[in-house]
């Protein structure tokens, strides 16, 4: 029998979570089991995920479950070297170059377990399956918002933090642009005909700011790319992968340009193939913002877990995306796992 395990996150400011009760419900009824484990911060109560039907579990009691237990989380684990026996699936960050995904890659290694990992869980035409791609655009573009309008007090962004509700942040965010007394910023958004693109595009449509829109059209002939030191904000919704021009080189730090603000929204800086090239980490909830120059200013705010500040309504549109592909978990060896599956073999065989 497939076993399905949904562990707590462990990453700080996470709380969003793949499955929903109505999948559970639906996955027992195609003969599987399903154990979710307890979370004091996951957005979704863990009464209805019971009454559904899921057996209950301690949070982090997944390093003891079954061997046969498929492991599904979102966040990455914390690289504490230890060996990973089970399958996991999750986001692993580790494909592209990262440091860190060597060193997790190195743990399932030494454990002979596998690495399903959602960013590659792609149809037979390449395309992903599911994705959190709206809300990390459309946090990421209200992140964005925040530090110009931290600028704009001379200071720089502070912390953020997780909204019960869109309309809640549209609220604050809208009430920090008004304290400025200034004219909205304008923004060139890269990568807007696809789902961060299009959060980001709404987003900035909602708070009045004038958007220049470009996708792989204006991108083809592969830069340089001045216009986007002519805008007050670039977001960047591209992921990085082999082939991706250079949108921001270092040389835009002091270069003369309109520019303040950065939202890497794909954020992957250590990725061999990062399109910007001003910054080398990612920010985070307590320091949203890195300065990258003084004269003129310029921050980049790059956070990996952005769908998190608005956990119910990112849970909510994952988890319908990615029912049917866990539908299949039956028949592991095929379809999206099976594509998943020979990626990771690939990667690992490379270590």
């Amino acid at each position: 029998m497939t076993h399905l395990w949904i562990r707590a996150e462990e990453r700080p400011n996470e709380e969003r979570v793949g499955l929903l009760p109505d999948g559970v419900g639906a996955l027992l009824n195609k003969g599987m089991r399903v154990t979710v484990e307890d979370s004091a911060v996951r957005a979704l109560r863990l009464d209805p995920y019971a009454e559904a039907g899921a057996e209950i579990a301690e949070a982090g009691s997944w390093r003891t479950a079954p061997q046969d237990a498929i492991i599904f989380g979102l966040k990455e684990l914390p690289l504490d070297g230890l060996p990973l026996k089970h399958r996991h699936i999750m986001f692993g960050h580790a494909y592209k170059g990262q440091s860190d995904g060597r060193e997790l890659l190195k743990q399932f290694r030494a454990g002979g377990g596998a690495l399903y990992d959602l960013e590659y869980l792609v149809d037979e035409t390449g395309r992903r399956v599911a994705a959190f791609g709206y809300w990390a655009g459309y946090a990421g573009a209200a992140v964005s918002l925040k530090c110009w309008a931290a600028q704009q007090r001379g200071g720089i962004c502070g912390p953020v933090g997780v909204y019960p509700g869109q309309q809640a942040l549209l609220d604050d965010l809208g009430a920090e642009l008004a304290a400025t007394n200034e004219t909205p910023p304008n923004a060139l958004i890269i990568g807007a005909k696809g789902r961060v693109g299009t959060g980001a595009a709404d987003l900035c449509a909602a708070m009045g700011v004038k958007t220049t829109l470009w996708d792989m059209e204006e991108t083809a002939h592969g830069g340089p790319f001045p216009e986007v030191l002519d805008h007050d904000l670039f977001l960047n919704c591209i992921l990085a992968r082999p082939g991706t021009p250079v949108f921001v080189p270092a040389s835009a730090k002091t270069d003369t340009r309109r520019l303040s603000v950065i939202g890497d929204i794909a954020c992957d800086p250590s990725s061999d193939f990062s399109p910007i090239k001003v910054y080398d980490r990612v920010t985070d909830w307590a320091a949203p913002a890195l300065r990258v120059h003084d004269d003129p200013v310029l921050d980049v705010t790059a956070i990996d877990n952005l769908p998190s500040m608005l956990p119910a309504e990112s849970s909510e549109d994952f988890a319908s995306q990615l029912l049917p592909s866990l539908m299949t978990l039956d028949t592991l060896a095929d379809g999206v796992w099976g594509r998943a599956k020979a990626e990771f073999d690939r990667h690992v065989a490379e270590i």
